[in-house]
This record gives structure tokens, C-alpha cells and sequence, in this order.
């Protein structure tokens, strides 16, 4: 049930009402000292939160986000990986047993 907020069109006073959606909004201040009539605001509401080990915030990202993430990581990573993989792993690999292939014939 979600909490509504109200504000007397003749004192002011705001508060706060926890009422049912069906239910019909409020008209008369509870202010003891007024009797003015009560006018229903908008507000942000409250954020929703799912707790537990099987919830991720990532999870619920918009697509906008997911597919600027993924041509981020994907520029990055795939230009540091290949890099890695040809020139420094396999290549460093080659030279060593090249050369010592080499130094055992001579």
C-alpha cells in the first residue's frame, strides 16, 4: 500500500497518509485548528530495492548502458588480449626455442 502525501489548501500543513490505491483521497485537514480542505501531491514515491543473493544491481540497467559497456569493454580487452597472445606470449616462446634449438647444433 503506498503512502500518499497531502497539503492544506488553508494552513499549509502537509503530512504523510498510508492508504490503499482504491481507496478515495483525503479532503479535510486533520489539523485540529483548521478545517480546511486537503489536496493530494505528486511525489518520487519510493525507490525500489531487491535484497538477497539473487538479485544484482546490473541486472536491471538499460540497453543504452549495457551496449555502451559492452563496445567499452570490448575496444579495451580485445586490443590488450591480442596484444598479449601474439606479440609478447607466443612470440617470447618461438624466440626461446628457436634459440636454444639453435645453441644446442652449433
Amino acid at each position: 500500500m503506498p503512502t500518499y502525501e497531502y497539503e492544506c489548501q488553508e494552513c499549509g500543513h502537509r503530512f504523510e497518509q498510508f492508504q490503499s490505491i482504491t481507496e478515495a483521497p483525503l479532503t479535510d485537514c486533520p489539523s485540529t485548528s483548521c478545517s480546511g480542505r486537503v489536496k493530494r501531491l505528486i511525489s518520487a514515491g519510493g525507490g525500489l530495492l531487491f535484497k538477497g543473493s539473487g538479485f544484482y544491481i546490473t541486472d536491471y540497467r538499460s540497453d543504452s548502458y549495457k551496449k555502451a559497456a559492452k563496445a567499452d569493454s570490448g575496444s579495451g580487452t580485445s586490443g590488450k588480449d591480442s596484444g598479449t597472445k601474439d606479440g609478447g606470449g607466443s612470440g617470447s616462446k618461438k624466440e626461446a626455442g628457436t634459440s636454444s634449438s639453435k645453441t644446442g647444433k652449433d
